[in-house]
């Protein structure tokens, strides 16, 4: 019978195999089940984990997810529209459960889709269906590849036993930050299409869906830009927070929506080697330790504002993320190795949807859009182009414009007023959750630190509102909103669990108009 090992607690330099050698002399296997660094202790960092271990002549139980599954595949198939994690993770469970499914992306295949980002990274050529928001993959596929998320959910482990699956490093089923890489998770993504393709799904990429098929309220279909029309009793709509003319469209349609709150800010960077050495000490460079991360915050107790870092990304790099040729947008990401020698997260403040919009609920969209206009003029005034607008972080707190050091972003940097972007109340903001950092992070306003502008996609400031135990759209039935576009999302792993969410709640309408014994599914 295995034996779980829990909290154990090993030096930097001593291996897992060679403790349990020590201490378990008869195990046959083992298997790590968590992860972590413990590096409050400024002499002392190491690794705290949880280990099932077997005894002599036994194995560990194969870790297994079977699902109840529909004897044959509805004739009329479910639509998901969007690519990104949700729609992906909703097709997968769908072919689970025995349910094809037809996906429709309005950019292309991961393989195609890089050659136009590169393109945009090089030479300033946006293509609007092929960016680092649109296309296979989604957003995810190029913010790092990042799986940490705040949400408990029962299909965590399904969800990453799955990206192993299709290629992923298993060390993402028991990491505490665990991380696949945008360099690997374009691996993974073909797979994963394949393996859908295989079961039963049809894949329409470079189409736009342009409409809704609307019958007594009910959503019974789509139209899209090849002048096709499809039929399904169930059509998903994971499109993402960047999909502007999705919300137009639901908008047009009366699809009961209502604005949220959400966050823009700046995209800072800092040298790797600092990050490492406040967050390691003396153990800083230690080769089985990797790239260090944080995570800040700060709360201003009087107008209840937050100011925090989000998507920290180790050896990552500063990307140039727009979708409309109007405007600049950065985001930032990292490869599996994370070993570029900077280190990059956005700094983002709190915009309340009620108190600055009130009742427009595209007012937060207009909201965005303003900002990133702003940014791209930043780099036209500053007889750039294609380049983010840059501005060192001492530079940036005094309002004033200064040298750029050449940084991490493959589009380039134009130094410029990033300050002038904002509002007097969001720089104050950003400014005041700037000064706070760098009194819990010490130098975090380092000599080298630098900001990019502007981080405005952080989350989508629409909700498509849904029942609760259905998912379907409160107003038009047939219509389900789903992950991080719908409101309901926030982050890979959050996005991949709604859109399980939905495809379960759908397969269970669906199993109880079958009367027979549902089979089990078998394992990929």
């Amino acid at each position: 019978m295995s034996k779980i090992i829990e909290n154990l607690q090993l030096p930097l330099d001593q291996s897992i195999e060679d403790y349990l050698a020590w201490a378990q002399p008869d195990y046959s296997e083992f298997r790590v089940l968590k992860k972590s660094v413990d590096a409050r202790a400024r002499h002392n960092p190491h690794f705290v984990m949880t280990v099932e271990v077997a005894a002599q002549k036994e194995k560990l139980e194969k870790k297994t997810y079977t699902l109840d599954r529909l004897p044959t595949s509805p004739k009329v198939k479910p639509l998901i529209v969007g690519s990104g994690p949700a729609g992906l993770f909703a097709a997968l469970r769908f072919v689970e459960r025995g349910i094809a499914c037809e996906i429709f992306e309005r950019g292309s295949p991961s393989e195609i889709r890089m050659k136009g980002i590169n393109k945009y990274w090089r030479y300033g050529e946006l293509d609007p269906h092929n960016n680092v928001c649109f296309g296979e993959g989604g957003a995810g596929l190029y913010s790092d590849g990042k799986l940490i998320t705040r949400i408990k959910s029962e299909h965590i482990p399904y969800v990453m036993n799955r990206l192993v699956q299709f290629g992923a490093p298993q060390e993402i089923e028991y990491l505490s930050n665990p991380h696949v890489g945008s360099d690997r998770l374009r691996r993974v993504i073909p797979k994963m299409r394949e393996y859908l393709k295989q079961n039963g799904c049809t894949f329409h990429f470079d189409t736009q869906v342009l409409d809704l098929i609307i019958k007594n309220k009910k959503v019974v279909g789509l139209t899209t830009n090849k002048n096709e029309s499809f039929y399904s009793d169930h059509v998903l709509f994971a499109t993402g927070h960047s999909a502007e003319d999705i919300f137009t469209m639901f908008e047009k349609n009366e699809v009961f929506m209502e604005a949220k709150s959400f966050a823009v800010g700046l995209r800072v960077e800092h040298p790797q080697a600092w990050v490492n050495q406040q967050q390691y000490k003396s153990a800083a460079g230690h080769p089985s330790l990797g790239s260090a991360n944080y995570k800040l915050t700060h709360h201003d107790e009087k107008t209840g504002i937050g100011t925090y870092s989000f998507c920290m990304c180790p050896g990552g790099f500063v990307l140039s993320s727009s979708t409309e040729a109007e405007g600049l947008v950065c985001n930032g990401m990292s490869n599996f190795n994370r070993n570029s020698p900077w280190a990059n997260s956005a700094v983002v403040v709190t915009v309340d949807a009620e108190k600055n919009f009130g009742s427009n609920l595209m007012g937060g969209m207009q909201f965005r859009k303003d900002l990133e206009i702003k940014a791209l003029q930043q780099v036209l005034n500053n007889k750039g182009d294609k380049q983010l607008p840059a501005q060192s972080m001492g530079d940036f707190l005094k309002q004033k414009q200064g040298p750029v050091r050449k940084g991490s972003s493959p589009s380039g940097e134009v130094p410029s007023r990033v300050d002038q972007i904002f509002s007097e109340q969001l720089f104050k903001k950003l400014s005041e959750g700037l000064e706070q950092f760098d009194k819990k992070m010490r130098g975090y306003i380092h000599p080298e630190a630098q900001v990019y502008g502007v981080e405005s996609r952080t989350s989508c400031p629409v909700r498509v509102t849904r029942d609760p135990l259905t998912y379907q759209s409160l107003s038009h039935p047939g219509l389900y909103p789903v992950g991080e576009g719908a409101g309901y999302a926030g982050g890979i792993t959050s996005a991949a669990c709604d859109g399980i969410r939905v495809a379960d709640q759908i397969f269970s309408e669906l199993s109880s108009q079958v009367r027979v014994a549902l089979p089990l599914a078998s394992e990929i």
